[in-house]
């Protein structure tokens, strides 16, 4: 890896095109492939963009929200194998990509102390040899991909029968990446769910081969010591390696908060430090087994990162947080979404975003998954929900119905941010006979919910003019707290400048 940073997932729709933006540069970045219905439409936006053959693959055809990941992910690849391509063969003239590529490397990097040497080197014909040897070192970043484990709706037919389990949601994503031409990592986000990670034993790209590193890996993106051993030994007993484990901050991240009932980032981190190698030998003892008996030959024990994301928001930090827990790296999100060359934020939400102080940034009720959830005062779509109310039509329509949980009032699930459900409950609480403040409490508790499968997409059909004519325009987007002390729009060289300590933002 070339940079000691990458960037997290943002959201459904903020980061789905980010790697066409940062991967060329070595940036490694995180798709959303919960979303197949934005994933489809980003899939026939950039290939009309880019002049690729494409043919819409419809909702109702056979085993679609795979396909549509697999297609688009494979898209992904190969528009970022053709930026990289370019990249490599541009002269070495100020403002190229390939200048550009090694100027926002770290200072520490092997290539960017060549690349500094070759800039110094007063012999033309020494110098061209040397870019000719910096050509071979360059690699692009990864296209990686993130699913919340637990977000796993299990879906019907069009005879309205269930379909069999491999069919639900997190497991038709899966198969989904697993199917791709993808080299790269899927991060498990959200906790354990034991169907989806047995799920991973049917693809064989997630185990190593004549001695080679898998062509899929396993991210776990955790909050403390003790979940991530449980779901790395579950994993480890199927022969399956965790390649990277991403420690969340859960007070300071973006998106939902996992908070871990009072333990700060610091206490976690340190646990993490000194269990670290006892944990990788008693996970290699059971995978080595694992593999053993599925007739695959173990050369040597994997290597695993720990990595540290969620509120960074200075290079000193981040440096200590490397330095200090012996990390591997960090995840910036937030403030990426300051960076137009990185992100999907329409000119609106962008507009907030740089006049927002801390009190616009506040940990929400939200989600309808019953998760805290960090949310954005300014956003078009917390003014659309007050809105809503205030005409006596709480709740959103629900399309897609990607979060749907709730059994109160019906048999098949619905979402608790959708009109239905907030209709009938606000009849059951209207039947219970409180007023005062009890029952605003209560009114407040079931109206707070928001739509996050529309209100998380929307903003990437907004920036790229692919909205369609009837189509909600409310944007919700769930920054974390560090946004409020960036005040500006910024480059993408701006923003790694900032993370290496090059500029202070």
């Amino acid at each position: 890896m070339q940079h000691t940073f990458h960037i997290p997932v943002l959201g459904l729709g903020y980061s789905i095109d980010t790697p066409l933006k940062t991967a060329r540069f070595g940036i490694s970045s995180t798709v959303s492939i919960v979303d197949d219905h934005l994933i489809e439409r980003m899939r026939a936006f950039h290939a009309k963009e880019n002049n690729k053959p494409y043919r819409e693959i419809l909702v109702n055809e056979p085993d679609a929200r795979a396909r549509r990941i697999t297609a688009y992910l494979n898209l992904l690849n190969e528009l970022v194998k053709e930026q990289f391509e370019n990249l490599k063969v541009q002269p070495f003239t100020a403002g190229s990509d390939i200048v550009k590529y090694f100027e926002m490397l770290p200072d520490c990097a092997c290539c960017k102390i060549q690349f500094n040497s070759m800039l110094r080197e007063p012999d033309l014909q020494r110098k061209a040899a040397f870019q000719e040897e910096l050509r071979h070192l360059l690699s692009p970043g990864s296209i990686d991909v993130n699913i919340m484990s637990k977000v796993d709706k299990m879906n019907y037919n069009t005879s309205d029968e269930l379909l069999e389990s491999k069919y639900s949601d997190a497991l038709a994503s899966l198969r989904g990446f697993a199917q791709s031409d993808l080299n790269a990592a899927i991060i498990m986000s959200a906790g354990l769910n034991p169907r989806l990670y047995t799920y991973l034993e049917e693809f064989p790209d997630f185990f190593p081969s004549d001695g080679t590193e898998p062509l899929k890996r396993i991210i776990l993106k955790v909050s403390d010591f003790r979940s991530a051993f449980i779901q790395a030994k579950f994993l480890a007993k199927k022969g399956l390696w965790v390649h990277e484990f991403r420690i969340e901050s859960g007070l300071n991240c973006g998106g939902h908060a996992f908070a871990t009932e009072g333990y700060l980032l610091g206490p976690i981190l340190e646990e993490f430090k000194e269990k670290r190698a006892q944990m990788t030998n008693e996970l290699f003892d059971s995978y080595q087994a694992a593999l053993s008996n599925k007739g695959i030959k173990v050369v040597r024990k994997p290597y695993s990162k720990f990595t540290v994301q969620g509120g960074i928001g200075t290079a000193e930090e981040d440096n200590f947080l490397r330095t200090y827990y012996q990390l591997d790296g960090t995840g910036w999100g937030s403030p990426f979404l300051l960076v137009p060359e990185a992100s999907n934020v329409d000119e609106e939400t962008l507009a907030q975003l740089v006049i927002a102080d801390g009190n616009d940034f506040y940990v929400s009720g939200s989600s309808p998954l019953g998760i805290p959830f960090n949310n954005f005062r300014r956003s078009s779509g917390e003014k659309q929900r007050l809105d809503r109310i205030d005409r006596g039509r709480p709740g959103s329509p629900c399309t897609k119905k990607f979060l749907v949980s709730n059994t109160e009032f019906t048999d098949k699930p619905i979402c608790t941010a959708s009109r239905e459900y907030q209709n009938l409950k606000i009849k059951e609480l209207n039947g219970a006979g409180i007023s005062g403040s009890e029952y605003s409490e209560k009114f407040n508790a079931i109206t707070q919910k928001v739509c996050l499968c529309e209100g998380l997409s929307t903003a990437a059909y907004l920036k790229n003019n692919i909205l369609k004519p009837k189509e909600n325009r409310a944007v919700t987007i769930c920054p974390g707290p560090n946004t409020a002390y960036f005040n500006r729009v910024y480059s993408l060289q701006e923003m790694v400048g900032h993370i290496y300590g090059k500029v202070n933002l």
